[in-house]
């Protein structure tokens, strides 16, 4: 077949045309499948825990619930041990995209470098502190039997004890660890203490009578205390324990005794402003709802609910805080 040169000259610009618009059209498509909206696939939250601890708990809790806000399976990942600065390191190394949150904790990000704890991180600088989750006392239990019956008396008590009272905690760096430390300095008493590698050692160690004292969260000693078997003189909050009306804080007793632990959301260091943004709202809506407070408080933990601006304040003077506790004491990791 034969065409004149002006059909094929039209032809070629039909076609060119065609090209063009072809081209305009796919540009766009690309430019949205590029710039897909966060989130666009699970998201994953390491818990630097092991399963069933409070830490646990608040993490599974906010993961459920944030899943719903953001549209995408938030998923948990424990990854405990080394008082929680394996899973931590973890979660300052992954990609800073939003799709690895950690569970951080006193423990991995405040106190670990005054301790001389050997950190592959830099708690302050590789991450972004995203939203304070929530804070819990630890509470002085002894066994039942024991002859004191408040904390003063358990101090008058172990001032006079030749070999002096041993006590527990989850090993040094704990919370547990540092309210007790806090206490002795401010009550001006000394314990001996004995580190475990985690709580559970410890309360068994207690309830069978190897140590004579120990502070954890109430969470862990509940089961204790309600079958007889401990009982609590103190906790280390600002303010008494909605399930322990009856027991006085430390401060009330010894003012400027607060030593609560905490949990907060972290995400790599360079994460995307809008991205932190999208995690902080969903994270505080998560907290603000009735369930997710009721089973906090069930727990024996404070909501908080701090942005990242506030969230670095608390660190910052939480480390000012230890530093003071922790010096001059030649306390080291273990």
């Amino acid at each position: 077949m034969f065409s004149s040169p002006c059909l094929r000259a039209n032809l070629g610009r039909t076609c060119r045309s065609a090209a063009l618009v072809l081209a305009s059209a796919l540009v766009p498509l690309g430019s949205a499948m590029a710039a897909d909206p966060y989130p666009n696939k699970p998201i994953k939250m390491i818990v630097p825990f092991s399963p069933g601890g409070t830490g646990d708990i608040v993490g599974r809790l906010m993961a459920t619930k944030m899943s719903e806000g953001l549209g995408q399976s938030v998923f948990v990942e424990n990854r405990g041990g080394g008082a929680s600065i394996i899973g931590t390191d973890a979660g300052s190394k992954a990609p800073a995209d939003g799709y690895t949150l950690t569970i951080t904790n006193g423990a991995a990000i405040t106190t670990a470098p005054l301790i001389g704890q050997k950190l592959a991180y830099k708690p302050m600088d590789d991450f972004v502190h995203v939203f304070l989750i929530a804070s819990f006392p630890n509470m002085l239990v002894v066994r039942a039997d024991h002859p004191a019956k408040t904390l003063a008396q358990f101090i008058d008590y172990a001032r006079k004890e030749p070999k002096g009272v041993s006590w527990g905690s989850a090993g040094v760096g704990s919370a547990g660890f540092l309210a007790g430390e806090l206490l002795q300095q401010q009550a001006q008493f000394r314990m001996v203490h004995v580190p475990y590698k985690g709580t559970g050692p410890a309360l068994t160690d207690l309830v069978g009578g190897t140590i004579g004292a120990m502070l954890t969260s109430p969470a862990v000693a509940a089961t204790q205390i309600s079958s007889g078997k401990l009982k609590a003189l103190a906790v280390s909050s600002a303010q008494r324990a909605s399930d322990y009306p009856d027991v006085p804080t430390m401060n009330e007793v010894y003012p400027g005794t607060v030593g609560d632990a905490w949990f907060g959301i972290s995400v790599p260091d360079n994460t995307p402003a809008n991205v932190v943004e999208r995690l902080r709202a969903e994270a505080a809506k998560a907290l603000a709802s009735p369930d997710v407070r009721a089973q906090m408080l069930k727990s024996g933990v404070q909501p908080m609910g701090l942005g990242p601006k506030d969230f670095d304040g608390f660190l910052r003077k939480e480390i000012v805080k230890w530093t003071a506790v922790l010096k001059d004491k030649n306390i080291t990791a273990e």
